[in-house]
């Protein structure tokens, strides 16, 4: 046992018995994840704790001092510049101290745990009309704890500012173990018999500042976003001592926050947004005092780049309501009516077209081209780090800002910067305030790269100096930007600031390399040169393949939200950062580096984190930067067991086409013999969970007979693909298909036989699959044919859209796949203009399937159910939590329950008779398991079959 070892054994030991029940663990499966942020940085930590209460935080701050343990406090994990990796132990409150305390509606406070996130703040003030005013693009993950760490903003901070004008109190925890409260009158114990050392600490700060006072006066607070440093002007006289704001951006460097009272603002009555298009962002900002004198809500900017990249992840009509330009301004205004914020949009439009910089502007009226625009502008930071032209880029200088009347002349100086050290940005942020968040395309694979990007932002810290502006706006120094504090601040103020620091922790063990004692800001740096890595796939859209796919993750931590979108649905059941998208890339990247994790593609630590990764490729949709995690696991599992026993379904499950053919010839014995105890001892010996019911498998001649009552005579316009499933287990959707699909003037011509190879993927045997696959694109490219492909199946449609050719790399596997629909592709763009679909109900209930929702973007059956008639869709957003293979599994039937409860549980409890549409037959049987069998979910051409009295009647 090595010494560190043991270290870390005492401290564990000792946590152990000061806190019995605190959950600490350690070793590179449980800690990979913690290594990194959102920055550019990678610090191990040796351990990290998921404390409940405060007092399990005493305990750990009283342990770690006493074996000299560095502690860093840590909420969602979003931090670019690195102030949430450490060294030590890591403490996560966004587990478990997660809760609201309290909501003071007539005082318009709210007190809440640190490991808060900002939505479900906001989401519970709402019921109430109030809302915490800043509102940081990271807020559906975002804690209060990290909020306060950073200082945070967001993009209405033109009218709330920063979190520290919204921060009535603190409970926190000194480096030594004491809790106290910090408000707007100082320090003060929570146990009486700590008041000598809080009277100390207190009566240390307040020399601290009687020895600075013209110091504090002349160098802090001097333009709003001045987040860089200690905020140690709140300590002034004339400021009330207010201790509370002054620890606000210290980011954990000298105490824990615990817990917080916030001040709400009333949520406004009446809102509007408009867009406003210009040839660059430099003209974009000289109208930004403009702008200001209407008393905007926001005033948001970005480039093209960015619009771009989502326009190419999810569909043209993901970016909707811009004008004409190459960089926009987004500028919200409100008010207490709706016609007096309408008048003051219009006068703003001509005050700004009279300004001659426009290129265009408009008034956003609907609200769905809102929502789509603002996420658009939240999801800056994950678009900006990998473009839709494969180029890659970094955060380090992305959160500079200048008074907003220097903004355009900082712009031009900090574009001039860039040109001259060759380096290109993409530009975005908070232009109302003065905030330009950047990444940029900084080489830290070679020593010449590291020396270019350290020369670049010691020059960018004396540009925004010399223009009166500050390092950090609202992200805080961190390991990016602390070593530059030198540049901004004189010898006695960084003086200054190692004395308040000293005062709470003399020792230096709260997230140490921040601020005070600065980390050099190029160590630690995660990206090196790495080994490729031998793949099957192909990874067309990473230049170095599999390590360039898992690097593709940046640490945003979208995949950490709770709703909107799909991803991810393991973390949604679990709430584990090793069971999210981001997560698992990071164990993937520490396998690729192969220093924490040492065995490669055959590391237990790595198989265990893809374990609960359902495979749904939400994520290569939802993540902004295109993390496609079920394509990574697939190549894992492929690697990981190559030339070794595989578990039980991978071959009972993984092999189901082919077997499922086979039991199509004798099908009514073999379902007779797997509902009684033979089929549950042979689900026991396939490691398929016995708490389902095996879905009932369909004959050959039902297949058969279907397809022959379906046929046209008319000449086909395309093909439809019978996939496996459909063929196995539910043919009568083939028929339903094909006359749905002939009424709408899409006559098609079946291709039985072949498969998509997608089970084979799922369960990581690429070498079979691609043989599968190979034969299947042989057959569906023969002599030119480039007809319409139509898969009933999303899922079946996805892998030959998708999976067949990444992992072929073939061009008649391009081909293929580029004559790919699914049936709701297929209606949206081939259906004659004048089809009318058979009556339709009312409302229905829909389960989208994930393949379908990632991989055919703009192509929803929703839209298409709503355009054919359908009053209302009530769709549940997110995974079934079936998902394929991976609910049938022993192991995971709990968490697949866990995923259904989410979202689709709740509508089959309540159905009321609707109707329910479920494409994916995954979905299907999860709904059938979900009701007992009590309600058949119908295929989309079920409901649409001319044939069928009423939907799914006829077979």
């Amino acid at each position: 046992m090595t010494t560190a070892t043991r270290d870390l054994a005492g401290l564990t030991a000792r946590l152990a018995e000061l806190a019995p029940g605190l959950r600490v663990e350690t070793g590179p499966g449980a800690t990979g994840a913690y290594a990194y942020d959102a920055s550019n940085y990678r610090v191990p930590p040796r351990a990290v704790a998921f404390p409940r209460s405060a007092d399990d935080v005493v305990a750990v701050l009283r342990a770690c001092r006493e074996a000299g343990v560095p502690v860093t406090a840590r909420g969602g994990g979003t931090s670019m510049a690195g102030n949430a990796v450490g060294p030590g132990l890591v403490l996560d409150f966004s587990r478990y101290m997660n809760r609201i305390l309290d909501i003071d509606v007539e005082a318009r406070t709210a007190r809440v745990e640190a490991g808060v996130v900002l939505d479900a703040l906001r989401s519970a003030t709402a019921l109430h009309g109030l809302d915490f005013g800043p509102d940081p693009s990271s807020h559906s993950r975002c804690t209060l704890g990290g909020m306060i760490g950073n200082d945070a903003c967001g993009n209405r901070s033109v009218r709330d500012g920063r979190t520290s004008g919204h921060v009535v109190a603190l409970e926190i925890v000194t480096a030594d173990g004491v809790r106290a409260v910090a408000d707007h009158a100082g320090l003060h114990p929570v146990d009486p018999g700590d008041a000598g050392p809080v009277a100390r600490l207190e009566a240390g700060l307040k020399r601290l500042v009687g020895e600075n006072l013209a110091l504090l006066r002349t160098e802090l607070g001097r333009i709003p976003r001045q987040v860089s440093g200690y905020q140690l002007h709140h300590l002034l006289p004339e400021n009330g001592f207010d201790l509370a704001r002054a620890l606000v951006g210290t980011e954990g460097t000298c105490a824990v926050v615990t817990a917080a009272t916030v001040r709400l603002v009333a949520t406004a009555q009446a809102s509007t947004l408009l867009t406003l298009g210009y040839d660059d962002v430099v003209q974009a900002a000289e109208d930004v005092p403009e702008i200001l004198r209407f008393t905007p809500s926001a005033v948001e900017g970005m480039d093209e780049a960015i619009v771009a990249t989502m326009r190419a992840r999810r569909g043209a009509d993901s970016v909707t309501g811009l004008p004409e330009g190459r960089a926009w301004l987004y500028v919200e205004l409100e008010g207490d009516d709706q016609a007096g914020v309408n008048a003051r949009a219009a006068e703003l439009l001509d005050a700004l077209k009279a300004q001659g910089r426009l290129t265009g502007g408009r008034v956003v009226q609907s609200p769905a081209e809102r929502r789509s625009l603002w996420r658009v502008r939240e999801d800056g930071a994950g678009l900006a780090a990998r473009l839709v032209d494969g180029g890659e880029s970094w955060p380090g200088w992305e959160d500079a800002a200048v008074a907003p009347e220097n903004l355009a002349a900082y712009l031009r100086g900090f574009r001039k910067l860039l040109a001259s050290h060759e380096l290109t940005g993409v530009l975005y942020g908070h232009f109302g305030a003065g905030c330009v968040h950047v990444r940029i395309d900084f080489d830290m694979t070679s020593d010449t790269g590291r020396e270019v990007m350290r020369r670049f932002l010691t020059e960018a810290a004396a540009l925004v100096v010399e223009h009166g502006g500050t390092l950090s706006g609202e992200h805080g120094d961190g390991r990016a930007r602390s070593e530059l504090l030198q540049v901004m601040y004189s010898h006695r103020m960084i003086a200054a600031f190692t004395a308040f620091k000293q005062t709470f922790d003399p020792d230096g063990l709260l997230n140490p390399g921040v601020i005070v004692d600065p980390a050099p800001l190029d160590a630690d740096l995660a990206l090196r040169e790495l080994p490729l890595l031998e793949a099957t796939f192909t990874f067309p859209h990473d230049e170095d393949g599999f390590a360039g796919a898992v690097r593709r993750c940046v640490g945003v931590g979208r995949c950490r939200s709770d709703a909107g979108g799909v991803m991810c649905p393991s973390y949604r059941a679990t709430g584990e950062e090793n069971d999210s998208t981001r997560g698992r890339a990071r164990m993937l990247q520490e396998m690729v580096r192969g220093e924490a994790v040492t065995d490669g593609w055959r590391s237990t630590e790595v198989r265990d984190a893809l374990d609960l990764c359902l495979s749904c490729k939400a994520c290569s949709s939802d993540c902004p930067v295109g993390v496609d995690m079920a394509t990574y696991k697939a190549e894992f599992l492929h690697q990981h067991y190559k030339g070794r026993l595989r578990p039980r379904s991978h071959y009972s499950l993984g092999w189901l086409p082919l077997t499922s053919a086979l039991a199509g010839y004798a099908a009514r014995p073999i379902n007779l013999l797997l509902r009684g105890p033979i089929g549950k001892l042979l689900a026991r010996l396939g490691g398929v969970t016995t708490r389902r019911r095996i879905p009932a498998f369909a004959s050959r001649r039902a297949l058969r007979r279907t397809l022959r009552a379906a046929k046209t005579d008319e000449p086909a316009k395309a093909i439809l693909f019978v996939d496996s499933f459909t063929r196995a287990f539910r043919p009568q959707v083939a028929g339903a298909a094909s006359r749905a699909l002939a009424d709408a003037g899409i006559p098609c011509t079946p291709q039985d036989g072949l498969c998509c190879g997608l089970t084979w993927v799922s369960t990581g045997q690429l070498a079979t699959a691609r043989k599968i696959m190979d034969r299947t694109v042989i057959a569906l490219d023969d002599d030119g044919d480039d007809r319409p492909i139509i898969v009933a199946e999303p899922s079946c449609a996805a892998a030959l859209k998708r999976d067949v050719p990444e992992l072929l790399g073939t061009e008649a596997a391009r081909r293929v796949a580029d004559r790919v629909q699914t049936f709701t592709g297929a209606l949206t763009d081939l259906a004659d203009a004048g089809w009318t679909p058979p009556p339709l109900p009312e409302n229905v209930v829909l389960q989208t399937h994930c393949h379908e929702y990632a991989t055919f973007k703009g192509r929803r059956p929703a839209d298409l159910l709503r355009r054919l008639g359908v009053r209302e869709v009530d769709e549940a957003e997110g995974c079934c939590g079936l998902a394929g293979n991976f609910g049938f599994e022993a192991q995971h039937y709990d968490t697949s329950m866990a995923v259904a409860e989410l979202a689709l549980k709740p509508r089959i409890d309540n159905l009321g008779g609707r109707p329910v549409v479920a494409d994916g037959f995954s979905c299907a049987t999860q709904i059938d398991h979900l009701a007992g069998g009590d309600v058949r979910a119908l295929h989309l051409a079920e409901l649409l079959d001319p044939a069928a009295d009423q939907p799914g009647e006829t077979t």
